[in-house]
């Protein structure tokens, strides 16, 4: 077994004890290393003048500058490109490596094998929409934005099992109930819920199946509009004030003809919104916040989720929906950026 190198401060101290008239075995006797290793570094600092040691070549890479190349290349080209596919490519031009060694390269390379995120697929059009939005408001002042009441529709599960959670646990124990957790078919039941905020707060959470009553309990133009009717003046005047600008997605119920015509004869200001743009818009993340804080609660019934449901929408703070209303300026900067495609905002 090879003996460990000597630190530079080691061999600092040989090359100063000889010129305190030290002899060769007296400095071996106070280093504590062998006396051939102080003749050896007082030799080699006299012939070449350096310490350091001399880089060792190792074991030959099994792969050349160009073959590193070929790797990182076809990565590049197709980011979802396996390793048996790269070295299925690279054996067509009489490369013959193992995936360990592909993988390494890649390493080396700053690549690292990653779970791909879901993102919204969004057309040429779109795009063009986002980037038009983006650089149009980009330099519009707070005030603007906290003008703005902010709208979205939900599904709230009655168990959050949406997802996968991290558990500490011994080897072995993977199977035992704290360890696990609860999953049912379809959700065990949800409900659908409204839900409107502005920089100042939180408004009202509105379940359909409160709406609807002997209808439906679906989303449709008409259950919006009741809801629209009953909690846009009164949210935006307790939240904002009489003058306000309201925001809403793209989705049918919002561009049914008679939605429209609703709201155009409320004389309501609407802020003109890009399709797929969910990560643009500040509520998704509280939305987000909302079925984070109901992990912690065990419903057993749609009556008692929709509480729990109200005072987690209600427990999130003006300073949180202050921040992620002022954050609007970063999005479109990031939208920008992007060129119009998805952003890191997304959740």
């Amino acid at each position: 077994m090879r003996s460990k190198e000597l630190s530079m401060l080691v061999k600092e101290a040989i090359l100063k004890l000889p010129k305190q008239k030290k002899p060769i075995r007296e400095i071996a006797t106070i280093l504590q290393v062998a006396k051939s290793t102080v003749w050896y570094i007082l030799r080699k600092k006299a012939s070449t003048g350096e310490l350091s040691n001399a880089k060792r070549p190792g074991r030959p890479r099994k792969t050349t500058v160009v073959d590193d190349r070929r790797i990182i290349s076809m990565v590049k080209r197709n980011p979802f490109s396996t390793a048996n596919q790269v070295n299925n490519t690279l054996q067509g031009v009489g490369v013959s490596i193992s995936k360990s060694t592909i993988k390494r390269r890649l390493l080396e390379s700053k690549y690292r094998g990653c779970t791909a995120r879901c993102k919204p697929l969004i057309s040429f059009k779109n795009r063009k929409a986002r980037l038009d939005f983006a650089k149009e408001h980009l330099k519009k002042p707070a005030q603007f934005w906290k003008n703005i009441l902010w709208t979205d529709e939900t599904k709230i599960n009655l168990y959050q099992n949406d997802g996968k959670k991290k558990v500490w646990r011994r080897r072995g124990t993977a199977h035992y109930p704290k360890h696990t957790t609860s999953s049912v078919k379809h959700g065990g039941g949800s409900v659908m819920a409204w839900a409107c905020m502005a920089a100042s707060g939180t408004g009202t959470l509105v379940f359909i199946d409160d709406v609807t009553q002997d209808r439906s309990s679906q989303m449709n133009s008409e259950v919006f509009r009741d809801i629209l009717s009953a909690q846009i003046q009164l949210n935006a005047v307790k939240l904002i004030g009489r003058r306000f600008m309201i925001q809403m997605d793209n989705d049918p119920k919002y561009t049914a003809k008679a939605t429209q015509e609703f709201i155009k004869a409320k004389k309501w200001k609407i802020l003109e919104w890009p399709s797929q743009s969910p990560d643009l818009n500040p509520i998704e993340h509280a939305v987000h916040l909302l079925k984070t804080n109901l992990q912690t609660e065990r419903p057993t019934n749609k009556q008692q989720l929709n509480a729990v449901a109200v005072k987690a929408w209600q427990s999130i703070k003006k300073e949180e929906t202050q921040h992620l209303v002022m954050s609007m300026s970063s999005r479109l900067q990031a939208a920008i950026a992007s060129k119009g495609f998805s952003t890191k905002y997304l959740k």
